[in-house]
């Protein structure tokens, strides 16, 4: 990666939860006054709003809206909660359509009181159920697998061999992966299942962040990248390998981030950027 590749901002993307404090307007118009040209969009932005005149703003601010987050959670014991979550799904489609983006990205979901072997294949036949309505949008969904840690209700999906295995059996142009270096910078297959999945063009999304060292919260505590141990410069250097060109996606849940000036984070995010990514 060269110095000025290495400097560039112009395939960084946030998501509207890295800046929880901010309504969507407001993300929308500072984002744009930092030279930031992505965005993507957690459907809890979107409520109590008109979703298509939602979407003709961000585009007005010159932001891609880069994918609609989140569907996905299929994995239920009750039948009657799997078809739930099946037109939830479907919602979310629209909604993507609505907001004027071609991807949503899918946490999974998992049922404690069931084997992980039957929460996946509730995944996979919650993905099947969706993907002809998803062909018909020409919106793309990326399965997202999550740490281990998440694989009690969260996602059964936690490793990027897991998420390949299911997008071959799926076989569809429609459904692919996003990678997030959060849930995966510890798998030792990991340069390697990347490459399989560009290898069978079914790396949709990369989302970066850092794994704060102590973490006081394995949810809420994410950290901007550099400030923790993920190698987050040489896995995109894996992800650039395959030939992916999309943005580089920073997803930071964190209390200690949204507690403070907002202004002052978005700051810090874009030096981060540059310095350590």
């Amino acid at each position: 990666m060269n110095h000025q590749k290495h400097r560039d901002i112009s395939q960084l993307c946030i998501h509207t939860i890295t800046t929880m404090p901010w309504k969507i307007e407001e993300a929308a118009k500072n984002f744009s006054e930092a030279g930031i040209k992505g965005i993507t969009v957690w459907r809890d932005a979107l409520e109590g709003r008109n979703i298509r005149q939602t979407g003709n703003m961000l585009q007005k601010h010159d932001l891609t809206i880069v994918s609609l987050c989140r569907g996905g959670f299929f994995a239920h014991k009750e039948l009657s909660k799997r078809k739930a979550a099946i037109d939830d799904n479907r919602r979310a489609i629209n909604e993507a359509v609505e907001l004027g983006t071609s991807m949503m990205v899918l946490v999974c979901g998992a049922d404690p009181s069931q084997s992980l072997e039957e929460s996946r294949k509730q995944i996979r036949d919650g993905i099947a159920a969706i993907i002809s309505e998803a062909a018909a949008a020409k919106v793309k969904l990326a399965i997202e697998p999550l740490h281990p840690m998440y694989a009690d209700t969260r996602s059964a999906i936690n490793t990027l061999a897991q998420a390949n295995d299911m997008t071959e059996e799926l076989n569809s142009s429609w459904v692919g992966v996003a990678v997030d270096v959060y849930h995966l910078w510890w798998d030792p297959f990991l340069e390697k299942e990347i490459k399989r999945c560009g290898e069978n063009k079914n790396l949709f999304a990369f989302h970066i962040c850092d794994w704060k060292v102590p973490t006081t919260d394995l949810l809420l505590d994410r950290d901007l990248m550099g400030e923790g141990c993920i190698p987050v410069k040489q896995i995109r250097s894996w992800i650039e390998a395959t030939g992916f060109t999309g943005f580089n996606e920073v997803e930071i849940f964190s209390t200690v981030y949204w507690k403070g000036d907002q202004g002052k984070f978005l700051r810090k995010i874009i030096r981060a950027y540059k310095e350590h990514s």
